[in-house]
């Protein structure tokens, strides 16, 4: 293959000199979703980050009760819209929070993976396309606070329908042959509650009095693992995760729920995960519910040709990839179908402690985003 295109280079290089640092003061500020304190000191930090030339625009978050989500765009001289996409809120509440250290190769804290090291890159790509405002006509970075919670639709999809290109930053990858992965196809997400009403009664005196909101919840659950088929059609998932039910060891529990997580390439069947559960069982009355639900992705055809130009401009190999797990990325898949997922930095434990990205991957991935958003905006031009 080539040797790796000179902007694309300099570029990258410009935007890894100083990821670490820019990480380590996102990092400082502990967000966890729904913390609106946490969301605005975020965005604070990214109002210092960007480009002179930049506009910031904050717009109301697709949650209720959340911090406004932050737009901050570039107007050029070219052609072409580029949208970058990131979220700003973690999992991690304020007690565990990580501030940022170096342990070897890994940049440890709370929420680098997920996903502050890949915001940090969508930032070092504006500022990197600011210094070449011929090549586009709209870049836009959208920066939300709720993607960790979110449990509604994402409201700001139209406002971005029919631009040229999505670059989404969550974590990156690599392919099994050790090349640079980018994720172009991702299940739908789903959330189930069980609720349950039963009967209380004493435990130990009249247990036959009772109706046990408990065991009926347990039987939920088993109903709900006996869909989990990874290796079916669907490649459908069906976890439960949570179950609360009980307020004293010695009272029959008369109400409770259940949690679980549902995944697969057909949001559809969610719902027929959910039918599986009874409506009553041994007298306790159960209330099954979808209280979100995330569309899959696919866009391997839409994206495969820029994918091939982007890797001449890399000069080394780009694999299009799947994964599981949720993202923005899918909501914005629809009405923008050049969407690319993955473009932050490798590394692990996300959601957990010890949660790191990989130093030198914030270069590597650095410049696959360059490479990836110099491809859309040529082909961009190339059309006009």
């Amino acid at each position: 293959m080539p040797p790796v295109d000179a902007w694309v280079q300099q570029a990258a290089a410009g935007i890894a000199e100083r990821a670490e640092r820019d990480l380590e003061a996102l990092v400082a500020v502990s967000s966890p979703s729904g913390d609106v304190h946490g969301a605005e000191d975020c965005v604070a930090v990214v109002r210092a980050l960007v480009p002179p030339a930049a506009a910031i625009e904050r717009i109301p978050c697709s949650s209720p009760g959340h911090a406004d989500d932050v737009v901050v765009r570039i107007a050029g001289s070219g052609s072409g819209r580029l949208l970058l996409l990131g979220h700003l809120d973690t999992v991690v509440p304020h007690e565990r929070h990580e501030p940022l250290r170096r342990d070897g190769e890994r940049l440890v804290g709370s929420g680098t993976v997920d996903m502050k090291g890949g915001d940090v890159l969508a930032l070092g790509l504006l500022r990197a396309l600011a210094e070449q405002p011929q090549r586009f006509a709209e870049v836009a970075l959208l920066l939300v606070v709720d993607e960790e919670w979110r449990t509604g639709p994402m409201v700001h999809v139209d406002r971005f329908a029919g631009w040229d290109g999505c670059l989404c930053f969550e974590a990156g990858e690599l392919a099994p042959d050790g090349s640079d992965a980018v994720i172009v196809r991702r299940k739908a997400a789903g959330t189930l509650r069980v609720r349950a009403r039963g009967v209380a009664a004493h435990a130990g005196s009249a247990p036959h009095k009772g109706r046990n909101a408990l065991l009926a919840l347990a039987a939920a659950a088993q109903a709900v693992a006996a869909a989990h088929a990874p290796d079916g059609h669907d490649r459908l998932t069906s976890v439960p995760t949570m179950l609360h039910s009980g307020d004293a060891f010695n009272v029959v529990p008369d109400a409770g729920e259940l949690a679980c997580d549902l995944r697969s390439d057909r949001t559809a069947a969610f719902e027929e995960v959910r039918a599986l559960v009874p409506r009553e069982l041994a007298g306790v009355e159960l209330d099954a519910e979808l209280t979100r639900v995330w569309p899959a992705m696919d866009a391997r055809a839409a994206t495969a040709p820029l994918l091939a130009s982007a890797a001449e401009l890399l000069g080394r190999p780009l694999v299009a990839a799947g994964r599981g797990g949720a993202s923005d990325a899918s909501h914005v898949a629809p009405a923008i179908p050049f969407t690319v997922d993955g473009l932050g930095p490798r590394g692990g434990r996300a959601h957990a402690p010890g949660e790191f990205v990989l130093a030198a991957a914030l270069h590597s991935r650095a410049e696959v985003a360059v490479a990836l958003a110099a491809a859309v905006l040529d082909a961009a031009g190339a059309t006009v």
